[in-house]
């Protein structure tokens, strides 16, 4: 059925033929009567009504958008905050957390040399490093210097590794080194054994080095120290790859302390 431009379909028709032939209706009314015929019939009840829940549905979720950001907005805002200095920053730095964990060190002798106990920086140079000394190595006490690089010379990564065993050269080379070096024998002894005794081919080495240099300052003191160390250089001395560096030092054990003690 066709009335004035507007086509309904056939089941709806019977509902507006009283209206529709009246003639007497005006275009509002009949625009009137035609919606609510449709909305009347069953098709037409279902579709108000499914219409009804879309409305709704949507504005439930438009709603939602607003109140819920998304979380790549979020995250970008809150790094573009956290990323951005504040002018207060340079008035208020920041300070130590207490409750925050300590920073952990590989070593004994690392955590002294980070924290600045060891009075030398290494310099590095285009053929070889050196060691730059805050103060002339003639003034430092050996006690405990001498005993901490001692002890690193069982370092395995550098710069510890050069720190200990430069380190450790250079306090022996200043005058006086022998008076100073005698009343801390005993720890020395020890220290230079837990190198002896180490797995790492590099660390024996150091610490054999660390030996001979001792035994020249010092001379036969050392001697009543040696029957803790000859047991270290006589496993190493069985092998081909140290063979030649323990007779060596053995050779230079003997000539400063006395062949008797050996």
């Amino acid at each position: 059925m066709c009335v004035k431009g507007l086509y309904l379909p056939e089941r709806r028709t019977a509902a507006l033929v009283p209206i529709v032939t009246g003639g007497g209706l005006c275009c509002a009314a009949l625009l009137l009567a035609v919606v609510v015929a449709t909305l009347t019939t069953g098709d037409g009840g279902c579709r108000a009504e499914r219409y009804g829940h879309i409305m709704s549905a949507s504005s439930r979720g438009q709603s939602r958008n607003k109140s819920t950001p998304s979380p790549s907005s979020s995250a970008s805002g809150s790094s573009a905050s956290g990323g951005r200095a504040k002018p207060s920053d340079k008035l208020n730095p920041k300070t130590i957390d207490p409750f925050a964990e300590p920073q952990r060190y590989p070593s004994a002798f690392a955590a002294i040399y980070s924290k600045g106990g060891i009075p030398c920086r290494l310099v590095h140079g285009s053929v070889k490093h050196k060691l730059q000394w805050e103060r002339p190595p003639e003034s430092i006490p050996f006690d405990p210097l001498l005993i901490t690089l001692a002890e690193g010379l069982r370092e395995t990564r550098h710069p510890y590794t050069f720190v200990s065993q430069e380190g450790f050269k250079e306090l022996l080379m200043v005058s006086g080194a022998a008076e100073k070096a005698l009343p801390i024998l005993p720890k020395l002894a020890a220290a230079l054994k837990s190198a002896l005794i180490h797995a790492d081919g590099g660390v024996f080495e150091r610490g054999l080095n660390g030996l001979v240099q001792l035994s020249a300052v010092v001379g036969p003191p050392l001697n009543i120290h040696l029957k803790n160390l000859l047991t270290s250089l006589a496993k190493r001395l069985m092998d081909k790859k140290y063979k030649e560096a323990v007779t060596t030092a053995l050779q230079s054990l003997e000539q400063h302390g006395g062949k008797c003690d050996l």
